[in-house]
């Protein structure tokens, strides 16, 4: 032990750097790290000093209790005590210490100049725990010990110290050192105290320097709610979530915001006036509940310090930030190595299908993307933990530290409370337990003992359904995929499950449905939406209106939703090229949405009836499809995504396609014009007669093999009875495949097909790449198969 003379008790922030981890554990070494080499880059962090693991152990031996807890311990050991009476004994030994005189005038001291420096008598500071083992320097503490907030004065800031030492013994933190195998002795605890940001009035909340779930590591994701930000970091709410995209976020001309989900926010923490309680939970207004927290510019800068943290330590980063009530000035308050996704195998990974799937009974936020069934164990207080039964499925209001023991054992954890970032996902994400958070109700609509699935393979999206569906497993290994000079793209609709696919070596995404985006995160009818005010369907009214809330232009709801479901497929495989195809409903789809029966005519054959190209310039559609150019237009020139390649389906003739051309010009979407390519779907027969004519007005062809087949034999492909005759590899369909390819050479168009036929059949990619098509665009799972086909027919071609 050394002695008072050999060491120092207190070192500041400034002085502080990632290499001081033994001396103040990883929290402190970091906030002294960016102190000292990130604010000139314009990343602020409060000002502060730390105690260091010399003070702590002087403070044990000043007090006599190495010998006292080391007799604790034992008594644990040796069965006589519980985990719970070991740790309130050591807690009670520790509280009631003494500070060596030297180690108080040195905290005194520090605290005054810290006033002084920032101007404020008596400052208000944070005070945190980071605990440190200097032989143990791979150990990982994160949130076992205690934080301290809104601490005012010299004698309530050495109390917190105390506090904080005591907190190295919490019933958590003895039972994770014993499951190590760490010896208790060797862990000291160093204290941070940082200059309160008065995010009490403001905003706070955690930001993650790649997606959380499928570990792209091109985005950051920041969790925002109001008030202080343990409320965000216990899961106590269901905060806002954004997402930017990180290479497009050096030009500031640009907005690469792909997601803004609005979170229910129903609480925060404030300031309280009790010195022994100096913060207090209380409930949100009704106005902070309905608004976001943080503005697009304030977004975006807290992505910019995001990748310049990130940059500086050379690993992906969880970070948490505070915005000021009183300046309105953010700051970073804590950074450390995210610890889950960035240790995952870059090699496989696992891809999920459900089938036979119950009714959905709860829903929230996925963590992970695995899928599990089993049996609910519903505990809604910590104290009834014991009853938890092993391989059960948790479902409760939210966790803290304290439910870990019991989460080990389960098989899946579901959440009425928090977001991506709340102690549960990150639990659960450093566990390999599937999760879903933020349901609100999961804990009111489900009981001990029933039979669920928890779904977690459906993207953002977690989804509880009743009984036990089918679930087919899959291991996937991108490095297994061979090089093809045919370039094989993806099938994407679901912006949600974008991200998972990000491994894969793909050559851009072929097909990008935007029905899929219109239906599940629009939901309404775009002409219900322009002509909002004429809708005389009550009820689809009355929820559209709950839908576009905070909207103030029902066509700006449109506008921004689309822009930003395609933006999140668009970013996966960014800069490679992402071909959206404009919206292809048909009558009797349209008409499903909301308010849409009332601006579509029943058609006895939607199928051939009035859908595609000839939408986009009719009178009945034509506002709807300006809205659709606005997204398109928004997504490449305002977020930056001039990957995006716009495609016209079920063109039937060239002045059709003359007419969207000039309709698509008039809304800015000129061709040519910044890079813009337009392709046309290859699908009607006359596609493939006029392909030369459609080759001068467009960039490129995508084959639909599926329209193609049914209209060139003249089946309905959707007839039980005519089943056997639809085959897209008849001689008549192969012919017209054939032709139109060569068209497209001879015109120097891009031609590709975009189907499930060459990952079904070798023959048929065969026969493609013979023919010498340029791509080929298949769904995610069948990916690798398709590039195995592709590479063997291009082997045998020579």
């Amino acid at each position: 032990m050394k002695s008072a003379g050999d060491f120092v008790h207190i070192i500041g922030f400034d002085a502080l750097g990632r290499d001081d981890v033994p001396r103040v554990g990883g929290k402190n070494a970091s906030l002294g790290e960016m102190v000292r080499h990130l604010g000139a880059k314009g990343v602020a962090v409060p000002p502060g000093f730390a105690t260091t693991s010399d003070a702590y152990w002087h403070f044990v031996a000043a007090n006599g209790l190495s010998d006292r807890i080391a007799g604790f311990l034992q008594d644990l050991e040796a069965g006589k005590a519980t985990l719970a009476e070991t740790g309130a004994a050591i807690r009670a030994a520790v509280l009631r210490g003494d500070f060596p005189e030297d180690t108080a005038q040195a905290i005194r001291a520090a605290y005054r100049e810290l006033c002084d420096r920032i101007g404020r008598v008596n400052a208000d500071v944070a005070v945190r725990s980071s605990a440190t083992a200097e032989d143990l320097p791979d150990a990982s503490f994160a949130g076992q010990q205690e934080t301290f907030l809104n601490i005012r004065g010299e004698d309530a800031l050495l109390s917190a110290c105390r506090r904080c030492f005591a907190s190295l013994f919490t019933d958590r933190a003895i039972s994770y050192r014993v499951a190590k195998g760490f010896d208790h002795m060797k862990v000291a605890l160093s204290v941070g105290v940082q200059a309160m940001v008065r995010a009490d009035t403001g905003g706070s909340g955690v930001m993650f320097t790649l997606d959380t779930e499928s570990g792209f590591d091109r985005v950051a994701v920041i969790d925002a709610a109001w008030g202080l930000g343990e409320t965000v970091v216990q899961g106590l709410v269901d905060p806002d979530e954004y997402q930017v995209f990180k290479p497009l976020l050096a030009d500031d001309t640009l907005v690469p915001i792909l997601e803004k989900r609005l979170g229910r926010k129903e609480i925060k923490m404030i300031y309280a006036r009790d010195e022994e309680r100096p913060t207090r939970t209380v409930p949100t207004s009704k106005a902070e509940r309905a608004g976001f927290v943080l503005c697009d510019d304030e977004i975006l800068t807290l992505g910019r310090w995001a990748c310049v943290i990130e940059d500086h330590y050379g690993c992906p980063m969880d970070i948490e930030w505070a915005r000021d009530g009183e300046t309105g000035a953010l700051f970073i308050v804590q950074a450390r190595p995210e610890t889950v996704q960035s240790r995952k195998d870059a090699g496989t990974f696992r891809s999920f299908r459900v089938s036979d799937k119950g009714p959905v009974l709860s829903k929230g936020l996925s963590v992970g993307d695995q899928v599990i069934t089993g049996r609910v164990c519903l505990i809604e207080d910590v104290a009834d933990i014991a009853r938890f039964e092993d391989g059960a499925i948790l479902v409760t209001r939210n966790t803290d530290p304290d439910w870990v023991p019991i989460m080990k054992r389960a098989a899946a954890i579901v959440t009425d409370r928090g977001g991506r970032t709340s102690h549960a996902a990150i639990v659960s994400r450093e566990l390999g337990l599937p999760a879903i958070v933020g349901t609100s109700d999961a804990t009111h609509v489900l009981h001990d003992g029933q039979e669920i699935t928890v779904n977690c393979a459906e993207g953002d999206a977690g989804l509880v359904h009743a009984g036990h569906a089918t679930i087919t497993e899959e291991e996937l290994d991108p490095s297994s995929a061979p090089e093809t000079r045919t370039r094989v793209m993806l099938n994407l609709a679901n912006p949600g499950a974008a991200f998972r696919w990000w491994r894969l070596p793909a050559d851009g995404v072929g097909l990008a449905r935007m029905e899929f985006v219109v239906s599940n995160h629009i939901k309404a009818h775009p002409m219900a939406l322009v002509q909002f005010d004429r809708l005389e369907d009550a009820a689809a009214k009355a929820e559209i209106a709950e839908l576009t809330a905070g909207y103030d232009d029902k066509e700006e709801f449109f506008v921004d939703r689309l822009a930003r479901g395609l933006s999140r497929i668009a970013a996966a495989v960014h800069p490679k090229p992402c071909i959206v195809r404009m919206s292809d409903f048909k009558t009797n789809e349209y008409a499903g949405l909301l308010g849409g029966a009332a601006f579509e005519t029943p058609e006895e054959n939607p199928m051939i009836g009035f859908r595609g190209a000839s939408r986009y310039t009719s009178p009945r559609y034509r506002p709807g499809f300006d809205l659709e150019c606005r997204a398109i237009r928004r997504l490449r020139e305002e977020m930056g995504f001039r990957n995006v390649v716009v495609m016209i389906p079920f063109c039937r003739s060239v002045a059709e396609a003359d007419g969207v051309l000039k309709v698509m010009a008039e809304n800015g979407l000129e061709r040519g014009r910044d890079g813009l390519e337009v392709y046309v779907m290859a699908e009607v027969p006359s596609n493939i007669i006029l392909a030369p004519a459609f080759a001068e007005r467009f960039d490129g062809f995508s084959i639909g093999s599926n329209d193609l087949t049914q209209l060139t034999l003249g089946v309905d492909r959707d007839s039980e009875g005519l089943a056997a005759l639809f085959d897209e590899q008849d001689e008549a369909v192969r012919w017209m495949i054939g032709h139109v390819i060569r068209a497209a050479q001879l015109a120097g168009a891009k031609i590709g097909l975009c189907g499930q036929g060459p990952s079904d059949h070798p023959e048929f990619a065969a026969f493609l790449v013979e023919r010498g098509i340029d791509s080929i665009s298949v769904t995610p799972d069948s990916f690798l198969r398709v590039k195995e086909v592709v590479a063997a027919a291009e082997r045998e071609r020579g």
